[in-house]
């Protein structure tokens, strides 16, 4: 990769303006914290770079859902010291899900890492940042639970169409494979009058997307005196006339209301979209996952969104190799893909994490066997969503623009309301705009098309 790759700096003057690299992994919710770092740091002094090689400030935000994830996380690093050693005077801190989980561990390991914040204590990064400058000592910073009274956090989008919003934090759910609740904590949501203010100030700056943000979106409002639903705020952002497309990631299928339903049905701004993880699809190895649902308490969920919103696009997450899976129950995942003809689907193999009980679980499924199963389903995940896709032929969509295809340069990329990506040719002055595009072609993945003239 090519931000291992070293030189020397340019040599840099005493008043120049500091900078800071960030690198994030993980789900839409550290991307968010991404931006609220840059923010937070823009404050003390320090601009955004995209130059790793010449960051005053490297901040890696870590994921810690999958093994390979925090495996990842241990290979930036390394790699990184071999840039600070070259840049005197440069820092590194980590933040995110895995400096939550091992705080004053990650210094012992990496000794050349100077700063680790958790994930409750991102609006103190301005302050452990300055300490570190000042000291040159290690920092390391780890709240167990969010304040009472969370700030306000400033942020510095990294779109200025498309933005996300964070409106509840952590998971009450435990899942007996899953960190979240340990490294986010339980769930708190924000106020409405809160998260309306942060999405009318976007639609003054001109903003056209907002994707509502939570581990479990769909739970929220219902910590809040008067309790909410998401459907509220749905409404609520709809009333926005410059705002004209509304998303939200990810929800569970408990808290999948029929009201949540309906007011994306009613809000005209409100896409088509649903992102509803179900894991797996036999009972036996939902009910150890402590899901808290059936099989079939999932399709009625399904039944209530295509009865009241027919074209609605439909994805979810799927575990396989989860600990004591048989062959028939891992078929019975395969079966329920084809089942729903899901639009798209994140799989993977079943990774033990620490602080969860199925890591210590006896009949772990052994590695070669779960990738074997984990190649059969995504094949009939790609055959599920080609046909999907196919639907699609022939038929105008509106599109946010998002920028210059990374398949192919020549083209352009943009998405329709239910998160079909669309590859078309056009002029990059469309970046940030909604346009229509005729679809000609389609794959498992994405769609490709031809614009088409407004009149």
């Amino acid at each position: 990769m090519s931000m291992i790759e070293t030189k020397l700096p340019r040599p840099r003057s005493a008043n120049e303006t500091k900078s800071v690299y960030i690198a994030t992994f993980g789900c839409q919710m550290n991307k968010a914290d991404s931006e609220n770092m840059l923010g937070l740091l823009h404050e003390i002094g320090y601009q955004h770079t995209e130059d790793l090689k010449d960051a005053d400030l490297m901040i890696l935000n870590t994921c810690a859902i999958r093994e390979n994830a925090e495996d990842k996380v241990y290979s930036y690093l390394g790699a990184w010291n071999k840039i600070k050693k070259k840049r005197p005077g440069a820092k590194i801190a980590v933040g995110g899900c895995v400096a939550q989980d091992e705080g004053e561990k990650l210094i012992k390991r990496l000794p050349y890492v100077d700063i680790v914040f958790g994930t409750h204590n991102l609006f103190r990064l301005p302050e452990l940042v300055t300490r570190a400058e000042q000291t040159g000592e290690h920092v390391v910073e780890v709240f167990q639970e969010l304040p009472e009274d969370l700030p306000e956090l400033p942020v510095i989008r990294q779109s200025d169409f498309s933005a996300w919003v964070s409106v509840i934090y952590g998971c009450d759910y435990n899942c007996t494979y899953c960190i979240v609740p340990y490294v986010r904590g339980r769930e708190r949501s924000r106020t409405p009058d809160e998260l309306m203010k942060e999405v009318k100030e976007l639609a003054d700056l001109g903003f056209k997307e907002v994707t509502l943000l939570g581990q479990n979106v769909t739970a929220y409002g219902h910590d809040l005196d008067p309790p909410k639903h998401l459907g509220d705020l749905i409404e609520l952002v709809g009333e926005l006339d410059s705002i004209k497309r509304i998303k939200f990631l990810t929800g569970h299928p408990r808290d999948l209301q029929p009201e949540i339903i309906d007011s994306v049905k009613r809000t005209p701004t409100a896409c088509e979209y649903f992102h509803i993880p179900i894991q797996a699809g036999d009972d036996r190895t939902l009910r150890r996952m402590a899901r808290g649902y059936t099989v079939d308490f999932y399709r009625k969920k399904i039944d209530q969104i295509r009865s009241r919103i027919p074209d609605a696009a439909i994805t979810s997450d799927l575990i396989v190799g989860f600990p004591g899976e048989t062959e028939d129950e891992f078929l019975n995942t395969v079966r329920l893909v084809e089942e729903i003809c899901f639009d798209g689907c994140n799989t993977a193999a079943y990774s033990p994490r620490p602080h969860t009980p199925s890591a210590s679980w006896p009949d772990q499924v052994p590695e070669d066997e779960k990738y074997e199963r984990l190649r059969l389903l995504n094949t009939v995940v790609s055959e599920v969503c080609h046909r999907r896709n196919k639907r699609y032929l022939g038929s105008t969509v509106e599109l946010l623009v998002e920028g210059v295809s990374q398949r192919n340069d020549e083209r352009l990329m943009g998405r329709t309301r239910t998160n079909k990506v669309v590859h078309f040719e056009g002029d990059l002055s469309l970046k940030g705009q909604l346009v229509d595009v005729q679809v000609e072609a389609a794959n498992p993945w994405a769609l490709r098309g031809s614009l088409v003239n407004r009149s």
